[in-house]
């Protein structure tokens, strides 16, 4: 069964009915193919569910049409020596021709191995169809190719094939996550492990999502990285992936870091797959850009990818996100998205995000980087957070919404604050906004404060930390609002340079 889809942009899946994931695009047939995983977590839930793989089609990516093949595999469909569902990252890569001159598709898939005593039970099989939809057939019954315990025992999260046929027909695989990566020749027959597994050194901050290909002799590994830190080429989020890449002279290396190919999306992990079609090289990713997408809901996207041939080796250029046209904003009170926000502990300790305070979302199941928080081995008993705007604003409320792990009265994890109050810039220094109504402190829902008008250009929530007498708690903030007192078009700010300091 097939849909024919016609769509403005990226994501290509945007409505919501089917999520997809972890794309892998290849070309056959003179089309260029993406093979993605599903996602069907609910809202609230932070986990992969993924049952099945699903594959999207078009002979031209500019025409906007696609052919959507919503279900082709299922893990225990193919592999009876695997569980049901947990269809994670695979990849299709057509086979060479054999003796008659026909040609197979082969698809990697890392699925989780059932009946095993491993430590951990992903592992990688290998299914062969004469035909990207079908029907798919096990490679290799006896059971998976690579595991942690064939074709050598190891001690990694074996997930995430990638494969290469090179110009002289040999055959490579590399696989891995949570910062380790191997790589492996496999014998002509795209089955057999040739070995040995080799441990890939030199990508920096190299975390999961190998994709390997070669361009003019240079080979290249685009991956999800999550070097991060306020300086960071990567992310500024631990949570949050850019895709990196490295250049070897070789297939098994050595591996040099090179740059930033793609820079955080909106999902949080970010998944890579490059391929050329009629001459342009294109980049498959996923985000959470499709209606009611999260970190567990997310959406394949394709864009071009551009080289400049002027430097040695050929450097991709950073990939700008494109996005299908968007309703404009609806008019509103809040104009914190105007504004540049920072922190009393800038900078934020690397599993949160400052700018999660202003992104207007707000998450039933949040993860760190979907909030402010200050976290850390010594919590101090007071933290502040700021708007900064380029101009003055008049203002008269403000809404926040608090997260926390831990109840009132805690003196550890996150908690709520045990009283909070707001602070604009005056000529005479920080004040407390007049006639604020009361400040509340519940968690799991916006907490609204009024206040007589001012006009300031700094803003400040203080908060005072949870305490049980003896340490305090950190804070945590998915949101804050300011209101103007009437609704206005929203602007929101673009990245730059931070306004002036008020003092």
């Amino acid at each position: 069964m097939s849909r024919e889809l016609t769509v403005p942009g990226n994501p290509i899946l945007a409505d919501g009915d089917y999520y997809s994931t972890d794309p892998a695009p290849f070309v056959a047939d003179g089309q260029l193919w993406i093979l993605a995983g599903r996602d069907e977590a609910a809202s609230d839930v932070n986990d992969f569910i993924m049952p099945e793989w699903q594959l999207l089609k078009t002979a031209d990516p500019a025409s906007g049409k696609w052919t959507h093949y919503p279900s082709i595999i299922k893990p225990e469909n193919v592999f009876a020596w695997a569980e049901q569902a947990r269809a994670y990252a695979g990849q299709i890569v057509e086979g060479p021709a054999d003796g008659s001159g026909k040609r197979r598709y082969y698809l990697y898939a890392p699925v989780l191995e059932k009946n095993s005593d491993a430590e951990d039970r992903f592992a990688i099989g290998v299914a062969v169809a004469d035909s990207p939809l079908g029907p798919w057939r096990d490679a290799h019954p006896a059971g998976p190719i690579i595991s942690q315990k064939v074709p050598e025992a190891n001690k990694i999260q074996n997930i995430d094939p990638t494969v290469m046929i090179d110009e002289d027909g040999r055959v490579y695989i590399y696989w891995g996550t949570f910062g380790q990566l191997r790589g492996m020749e496999l014998e002509r027959d795209m089955i057999t492990p040739k070995g040995p597994e080799r441990t890939i050194t030199g990508l920096t901050g190299f975390f999961e999502a190998p994709w390997i290909m070669k361009r003019k002799g240079t080979y290249y590994m685009l991956y999800a990285g999550n070097k991060a830190g306020p300086t960071s080429d990567c992310t500024p989020a631990v949570y949050h992936a850019c895709i990196a890449y490295g250049t070897a002279p070789a297939p098994m290396g050595p591996w040099t870091y090179r740059g930033v190919a793609l820079k955080p999306v909106s999902s949080t992990t970010s998944h890579p797959g490059a391929v050329v079609f009629n001459g342009q090289w294109y980049l498959a990713y996923h985000t959470a850009d499709a209606k009611d997408g999260g970190h567990f809901r997310r959406s394949v996207a394709l864009d071009k990818l551009e080289w400049d041939d002027s430097v040695s080796p050929a450097r991709i250029l950073t990939v700008i996100p494109t996005l299908r046209p968007q309703p404009p904003l609806a008019p509103s009170r809040n104009i914190a998205r105007s504004a540049w926000a920072t922190a009393s502990n800038d900078p934020v300790p690397v599993q949160f995000w400052i700018k999660a305070l202003n992104n207007g979302v707000v998450k039933e199941a949040p993860l760190p980087p979907d909030m402010w928080g200050s976290w850390s081995p010594d919590n101090p008993p007071r933290q502040w957070i700021e708007y900064r705007w380029d101009k003055p604003v008049t203002i008269n409320g403000s809404r926040i919404w608090f997260w926390n792990d831990q109840p009132a009265g805690a003196g550890v994890g996150v908690a709520p604050p045990a009283k909070w109050h707001l602070e604009y810039w005056s000529k005479q220094g920080w004040k407390a906004v007049p006639g604020a109504s009361a400040y509340g402190t519940q968690s799991d829902s916006f907490q609204d404060v009024s206040f007589r008008k001012v006009t300031t250009r700094c803003l400040r929530a203080v908060l005072d930390a949870s305490t049980d007498g003896k340490t305090h708690a950190a804070l945590a903030v998915q949101e804050w609002e300011v209101l103007v007192p009437a609704a206005a078009p929203i602007a929101v700010r673009s990245d730059g340079a931070a306004p002036e300091a008020c003092r």
